[in-house]
């Protein structure tokens, strides 16, 4: 049997100090982050991002500010185009790092799913007007398929979409063209080959003083079409490949290349554009001559069964073909 101790024989090596959490009080406040400088994201890669200062309007190597997430941004994701705030060293001298520790709120955004099946949703761009769907005549080949899901994201998302398909110097792409014809879409075709000319001219009007971000199929000519608008671009551009058909990835990230007035943005081409995360509602809000033949429709109507009230509503040859487009978008 062990006896008890006398608490007389206690000294203080039998003491043990539990060392404190912190040495720093607790505290409710936090950061004041009012006097954050306000920039414009235009480049992430590998954690990396790149920032323009609100106040600073040339694009330059120079006005670059290389920034990082901090820790009161969390989980949130930080993507080309969004508006953000930066403390620390906003000198952007080789070197230094600054902090991100705000981000406006999003008018918009560009994601996409990696397959209907996907619950995960990847957030490619942010604050966009114009979303140009670039697509070739042939080579490779336009597909109906993903025009279809990126103008459902576009319709979603409140961006006003734009066609532009380029190699029409090989096929005219007219019969791949005419499901689109009475959407209201400003198509464009354009010989690739050709650096200049009035197909470019007016791609530039199109796209002046707005934010536009190019999406597309690797190999399509993205990054020649940016090169041909953007002097200083530099974009390397690639090929097809002749066994699969597909073109091979020159652009790995996306980069918000300056119009002035205005910006592009080059995004990474795409194998598969996902759309499960869109709410179907907001994709038929974009057909408002469909609206009182709608609120007809029995209830959590596909609009693509035959009670749907559409199939009896009097119709001209324009409003059907656009209903044969909505219900094809809404199968997407």
């Amino acid at each position: 049997m062990v006896e008890p101790r006398n608490f007389s024989e206690f000294d203080e090596d039998d003491v043990r100090s539990r060392p404190a959490r912190s040495t720093r009080p607790r505290t409710k406040d936090r950061p004041d982050y009012s006097k954050a400088a306000t920039a414009f994201v235009v480049a992430v890669d590998r954690g990396r991002v790149t920032c323009l200062l609100e106040t600073v309007t040339s694009l330059q190597p120079d006005n670059l500010i290389t920034a990082m997430k901090s820790r009161e941004i969390g989980k949130s994701s930080v993507v080309v185009g969004d508006t953000v705030g930066l403390v620390g060293d906003i000198s952007g001298e080789v070197g230094t790092l600054a902090r991100i520790v705000t981000v406006a709120e999003r008018k918009n955004a560009l994601t996409r799913t990696v397959d209907d099946d996907a619950e995960i949703e990847r957030m490619i761009v942010a604050n966009v007007d114009q979303m140009a769907i670039v697509i070739a005549s042939e080579n490779p080949e336009p597909r109906h398929g993903f025009v279809d899901r990126a103008l459902v994201v576009a319709y979603d998302q409140a961006i006003t979409p734009i066609i532009i398909m380029t190699k029409c110097d090989l096929s005219d792409g007219k019969e791949f063209l005419e499901a689109y014809k009475d959407l209201n879409i400003k198509i464009i075709k354009t010989q690739i080959k050709r650096q200049k000319g009035r197909e470019l001219d007016e791609i530039r009007e199109l796209f002046d003083g707005k934010c536009t971000v190019l999406l597309g199929h690797s190999g399509v000519g993205k990054s020649t079409l940016v090169n041909a608008l953007v002097e200083s671009a530099d974009r390397a551009t690639g090929s097809v490949n002749d066994a699969t058909g597909r073109g091979r990835h020159t652009s790995s990230s996306a980069i918000a290349l300056a119009l002035n007035p205005g910006w592009i943005i080059d995004t990474p081409g795409v194998r598969s554009f996902g759309v499960a995360h869109v709410d179907s509602k907001r994709v038929i809000s974009a057909f408002g001559e469909f609206r009182e033949a709608i609120e007809h429709c029995p209830k959590n109507c596909s609009h693509n069964e035959e009670s749907c009230a559409l199939n009896s509503w009097n119709l001209d040859d324009v409003s059907k073909s656009r209903l044969e487009s909505l219900r094809r978008l809404l199968k997407a």
